[in-house]
């Protein structure tokens, strides 16, 4: 006999799949109201609502344009109605819209630093430009006036 936690656990394994594909830095597993998630510093990315339901972290400002887009993958419940967070059906979301939505979330959670470094293995061997000085250094540094 199936038990319910043998879907949670096969979504799950889905996503954390994706996860690994994706490479993004510091993804650990955990839970999130008793079901499986994945955060970032402890910070929520996503977990398995039920078998059929995944729960991204999203910007408020893709969540209607992905909806109207692609509402057959995307959706939202009443709960989820002004909250950055979007609803996935794993059964219509292919692997690589897992990736973007991990990668979404996982954007949305990262520090300015962490995402600086992966923009940085990404870019591998661009050279960065060189750094401003600050407007207070660059005005102790001016000479006084001729007379």
């Amino acid at each position: 006999m199936k038990k319910p936690d043998d879907d949670l656990d096969r979504a799950f394994a889905r996503v954390r799949r994706a996860a690994k594909a994706a490479k993004l830095p510091e993804i650990e597993p955990g839970t999130s109201y008793g079901t499986p998630a994945l955060k970032l510093r402890g910070k929520f990315l996503m977990r398995v609502k039920d078998a059929d339901t995944l729960v991204f972290m999203c910007p408020l400002e893709e969540k209607e344009m992905l909806m109207a887009a692609e509402p057959r993958i995307y959706f939202e419940t009443d709960h989820y109605k002004g909250w950055p967070a979007i609803l996935v059906r794993p059964s219509a979301a292919d692997d690589a819209e897992l990736h973007h939505c991990l990668t979404r979330a996982w954007r949305l959670q990262a520090p300015k630093k962490l995402q600086a470094s992966l923009a940085g293995q990404a870019a591998a061997g661009a050279a960065k430009p060189p750094k401003r000085k600050s407007h207070a250094r660059q005005s102790r540094k001016r000479s006084k006036p001729v007379r």
